[in-house]
C-alpha cells in the first residue's frame, strides 16, 4: 500500500495534466495504472519544470503483514500512511497555511468525512483540509501516478526497473522522500 502527497498549487496542477494531455491525447482522469512507462516519464518531464516536491508513504508486505497481525484495517493503514505524509509536509511548509486535499477514493463517505475532520482537527489553524473526487483535481491525478509509480517499485512489479530509472533523479535529489510506515 502506497501514498502520496505533493506540494503542488492547483493551477500548476492543472498545467501539468493539461500539458500531458495535450501530448498524450488523454481524456479523462489521469490514473497510474492506466499509463505506460513512457507516459509515465513524459508526466515526471513535465513535473520537473514545477516547482514540486513529494512524500511517498509505504506500507510493504512486512510492515501489512505485521499491521494486519495486530488487528489494523485497511482504513486504519491508510490513516496511518496519511499522518505520515502530512506529518513529513508540515515541517516543510514553512509555517505557511496548509490545503491538505484528500481523495475520496474507495472508502465509504461517511468514512472519509471522519478521516478528513481528523486531518482538520492536526491542522488547526495553520490549514484547511478538504476530499476531491479525483476526476476533477489535477493534483489528486498526479499523486496517484506518483503513489503507483512507488508501488510498481515495492512490489517489484515486472516494470518496477523502468520506473525506477524514472524517479531515481527525484528521490536523488530529495524532491520525493520515501517514507517507511513503522512496524
Amino acid at each position: 500500500m502506497t501514498m502520496a502527497a505533493i506540494a503542488l498549487s492547483p493551477d500548476d496542477a492543472e498545467a501539468v495534466v493539461a500539458r500531458f494531455r495535450a501530448v498524450t491525447g488523454l481524456r479523462g482522469e489521469l490514473k497510474g495504472s492506466r499509463i505506460t512507462s513512457t507516459e509515465r516519464a513524459l508526466l515526471f518531464e513535465i513535473l520537473a519544470q514545477r516547482d514540486v516536491r513529494g512524500w511517498v508513504a509505504i506500507a510493504d508486505g512486512v510492515r501489512l503483514t505485521a499491521a494486519k497481525n495486530a488487528g489494523s484495517s485497511d482504513l486504519h493503514l491508510y490513516s496511518a500512511l496519511l499522518d505520515l505524509t502530512i506529518g513529513a509536509f508540515l515541517p516543510t511548509s514553512g509555517g505557511a497555511c496548509a490545503d491538505i486535499v484528500i481523495d475520496e477514493g474507495r472508502y465509504d463517505p461517511a468514512i472519509l468525512l471522519r478521516v478528513r475532520g481528523d486531518v482538520q482537527a492536526a491542522l488547526g489553524q495553520w490549514g484547511h483540509a478538504s476530499l476531491a473526487d479525483s476526476r476533477r483535481s489535477a493534483g489528486v491525478q498526479i499523486a496517484d501516478v506518483i503513489a503507483n509509480s512507488f508501488f510498481n517499485i515495492a512490489a517489484a512489479s515486472p516494470r518496477a526497473a523502468r520506473i525506477g530509472t524514472i524517479v531515481a533523479p527525484w528521490t536523488n535529489t530529495g524532491r520525493i522522500r520515501t517514507l517507511a510506515l513503522p512496524v
